[in-house]
């Protein structure tokens, strides 16, 4: 007999049996990465490149992503919650493996996987196509309005096309840019999962025809020339810190008939596919050139192909748990992110009306109960506008919906403002002049309850202005979202010394709620803290330095101060007014070549529209400047300019952390609001701008001292044009404007074409709509002064500290709480997780 007394009985460790495909610690990770490499990518360690190592990774952390995306889906549906649902035709979301990682709570134990089998983590997640399905702020805007949605654990659903090509990838040859296809899904995507089982039909072209139903009563039947079929692939989108992971749902156009086997049997092979190509070219390209009427047509049938896809499928979820759409707006909020989409009221009432037998008025209230509209411009030409003849030919009947909901808001608004021909003028749905052509802004605003901008002045002007009629009509539908940004990728993730400097100081509170970052103002006098800021920001222009060495071939001064503008390159953005700051000094160091300057790198990035020609000659002018600039002796390091091709996501999360300088000098009511100025500012970079866009709140919240400010107001810009503005003015009377518009007018700049920036020279001169010269002044001044802060680095640090420490206002998670609390009236949901049994194996 055993004597239980000899037995150890201290406590023995519990053993935690884990999912392979949803446990989260470091030997389960390691263990579900391996079998991920084997089974998935077919391949062992002896052989498995980096981009091996990729994908299985990916697969590991989208297991656990599915988990999640699984249980939130079916959260949703069994309490019958309100969705948001945000339509765009843009989202730029970047790399998904490090922000997923990030959300996870898995980016440390991911890295100590990793330097277990000898990887480096980042060069694994530098194997990830960055996606181009977006052109800039809107796009991107639109990602992180989907991390905050989910990081407030908010119901909700992005849709939009899943581009096999996006913005196209940028080179940059003999200084201009060139345009390659962004064939991002050449190795397919791990992060998305089709849904080919959940596919809808979208109608394009062909009649429409009234027939009676069987009650004799007349109805409208669209009778399409062609039927596409529309293929949803969903990308799980994970909160911070949360259980929920929404759905991005992308649409993918394919044939309904993709092989015409009497046509492939006759010998007519081109004919036997002919369907399935034409089918394809609607999700092929985002913003296909729309300088042809081929082009035109392909974009609206693209918008309208997202938009109906996703009515259909919102229609389809709504009917799963409930007999009619009666209630369809209380259940669902969507969101028009800009004008894109708006084509989506004319169908929704087509749906309603055709398909489901809906009476006009009771369609029609649903409807503008449904539907929000965000503007992001304030320039009228670039509210969309589209041709009556187009709409005719490509979207027959809801050009007849479009007519009617015209007639019954004109015929209102007669009654309402009688005799006010200039009023029904401004809003009507249809514009007369130059042809007729539908105003996809004036039916947003007519098909929509509430209408907002994105930045305090913006709104302001959309209601002074852009859309003055409709604020004067409908002031109770008009709101202001300043935008924001998500801390997770625009900090934590991009500046990851920064974040554990701060997490240290304050805990990490502040990644759920920015506006805590105020307390590391306390700080801001403490050399220690001083010090270790200012290492931190010399170390990510390190970084940059070397990542720009080593995939560009750039070398840089990391002493130097770090002058950025990286954007979409627009003639109102002003780039070539920092090219004129570069001539200016250029021409200072020639007369003067010992005179002193604080040494700057100019680091410009951006993508000009294919079709803008002046846009693509300010790259190739900022080019040529550097091109003189960075090889003349007498200049001796003091100035570099870098244009930095092919900006995006990633490299954004590069430069924005290691910016000394941000430039955001557009003409003072010309931009929405910006997001490139709020991710500079979170990350200690100072601004130098006008009083545009958001421009004005981050200098509020920043504080004017810790801002530098030039250029005219937007009510000064206004009146200047209004009283005549001559900009030949300038130029004669300012001497050293005078001498760098010749150095660039004389060819100085492109010798072996001296007429080369000529367009440049003469919309300056003559036109300049964007008052470059008018501002040359006061922006040549700005900028001496931000070169005497820099020399004072305590200043200068201080300065920065209170920048980030200011900028809790433009996270995305406040614009999103405002959007929810004021627009769509959704709350959040929690989403619990059932905990692992090992019993469930067995079932």
């Amino acid at each position: 007999m055993i004597d239980q007394s000899t037995l150890n009985t201290s406590p023995q460790p519990t053993i935690t049996i884990e999912d392979d495909r949803t446990g989260m610690s470091v030997a389960t990770l390691k263990r579900a990465f391996l079998d991920n490499l084997f089974y998935l990518q077919g391949i062992d360690r002896s052989q498995a490149t980096l981009y091996d190592y990729y994908v299985a990774l990916a697969y590991t952390i989208r297991d656990r992503l599915l988990h999640r995306f699984i249980k939130t889906v079916a959260t949703y549906k069994q309490e019958k919650v309100k969705v948001v649902c945000y339509l765009s035709a843009e989202f730029l979301m970047g790399r998904h493996l490090g922000n997923n990682l990030i959300n996870l709570g898995l980016y440390d134990k991911i890295d100590q996987v990793m330097k277990e089998f000898d990887l480096d983590l980042n060069e694994i997640i530098e194997q990830e196509p960055d996606p181009g399905l977006g052109n800039g702020g809107l796009g991107r805007l639109a990602a992180c309005f989907l991390d905050s949605l989910a990081s407030l654990e908010v119901p909700a659903i992005g849709y939009g096309i899943r581009y096999e090509f996006g913005i196209f990838h940028q080179r940059i040859q003999d200084g201009w840019q060139v345009e390659v296809p962004d064939n991002w899904l050449r190795f397919g995507n791990p992060w998305e999962i089709p849904r080919a089982d959940e596919s809808v039909e979208v109608k394009l072209g062909g009649h429409t025809e009234i027939i009676h139903n069987e009650k004799n009563q007349p109805k409208v039947v669209w009778i399409p020339e062609r039927t596409i079929l529309a293929i949803p692939y969903d990308t799980p989108v994970p909160g911070y810190q949360t259980n929920t992971v929404n759905p991005l749902r992308l649409w993918k156009a394919e044939a309904s008939e993709e092989f015409n086997f009497e046509a492939f049997n006759s010998g007519l092979y081109d004919r036997a596919v002919a369907e399935k190509m034409d089918a394809e070219t609607i999700s092929k390209v985002l913003y296909p050139n729309d300088n042809t009427p081929a082009g035109r047509e392909l974009r609206l049938a693209q918008q309208y192909f997202f938009v109906s896809a996703s009515l259909q499928d919102l229609i389809r979820i709504h009917l799963r748990t409930h007999a009619n759409l009666d209630t369809f707006y209380e259940l669902t909020a969507i969101q028009l992110n800009d004008t894109h989409p708006a084509v989506a009221i004319a169908e929704l009432m087509r749906l309603f009306v055709d398909r489901y037998d809906y009476d006009w008025d009771k369609a029609w209230d649903i409807t503008q109960k449904t539907f929000a509209y965000t503007n992001h411009t304030l320039m009228p030409e670039a509210l969309e506008r589209w041709s009556v003849d187009l709409f005719a030919k490509l979207l027959p009947r809801h050009l007849e919906i479009i007519y009617e909901i015209n007639h019954r808001f004109l015929t209102g608004l007669q009654t309402w403002f009688p005799n006010d021909e200039a009023l029904v003028e401004s809003l009507s749905l249809i514009e007369e002049n130059h042809g007729k052509k539908i105003r996809m802004a004036n039916l947003a605003c007519v098909g929509s309850h509430a209408i907002n901008g994105v930045a305090a002045l913006h709104t302001e002007l959309l209601k002074k202005d852009t859309l003055r009629d409709f604020a004067k009509l409908w002031p109770q539908k008009f709101f202001n979202k300043t935008n924001g940004v998500t801390p997770r990728r625009w900090i934590l993730l991009s500046n990851p010394e920064l974040s554990a400097l701060v997490t240290e100081k304050i805990g990490d509170g502040w990644l759920k709620n920015l506006d805590e970052m105020r307390q590391i103002e306390k700080f801001v006098d403490d050399p220690e803290f001083c010090r270790r800021w200012r290492e931190i920001k010399q170390n990510n222009k390190r970084n940059l330095a070397a990542y720009l060495l080593k995939y560009r071939n750039v070398q840089i001064d990391v002493n130097s101060l770090f002058d950025v503008q990286v954007k979409r390159i627009h003639e109102y953005k002003r780039q070539h007014l920092a090219a004129l700051e570069i001539i200016h000094l250029y021409n200072r160091i020639k007369q003067n070549p010992h005179t002193e300057i604080v040494p700057r790198t100019f680091i410009f990035g951006g993508k000009a529209a294919p079709g803008y020609f002046m846009a693509k000659l300010i790259i190739k002018l900022i080019n040529a400047v550097g091109e003189v600039v960075n090889n003349d002796p007498d200049v001796r390091g003091r100035l570099k300019v870098v244009f930095v091709s092919n900006f995006n996501v990633s490299l954004g999360q590069r430069i924005y952390p290691a910016a000394d300088l941000s430039e955001q000098i557009s003409t003072a009511g010309k931009e929405a609001s910006g997001t490139g100025n709020m991710k500079f500012a979170m990350n200690g970079a100072l601004t130098i701008g006008t009083l545009d866009g958001a421009n004005i709140e981050i200098r509020e919240e920043a504080g004017p001292e810790n801002f530098f400010l030039f250029g005219l107001t937007a009510e000064q810009v206004y009146a200047m044009k209004e009283n005549g503005y001559h900009p030949h003015t300038y130029y004669d009377n300012n001497f050293d404007l005078k001498a760098v518009i010749d150095r660039i007018a004389h060819g100085y700049f492109s010798p072996g074409n001296p007429n080369l920036f000529h367009p440049i020279v003469e919309s300056l001169l003559h036109h300049d709509p964007y008052m470059l010269l008018a501002d040359y002044q006061a922006y040549v001044d700005c900028q001496d002064e931000v070169s005497k802060a820099y020399a004072d680095q305590d200043r200068w640090t201080k300065m920065s500290i209170l920048n980030s420490a200011r900028m809790g206002k433009f996270s995305s998670d406040r614009t999103i709480r405002e959007y929810c609390k004021e627009i769509w009236d959704v709350p959040p949901v929690k989403i619990s997780l059932d905990e692992y049994h090992p019993e469930y194996a067995d079932l």
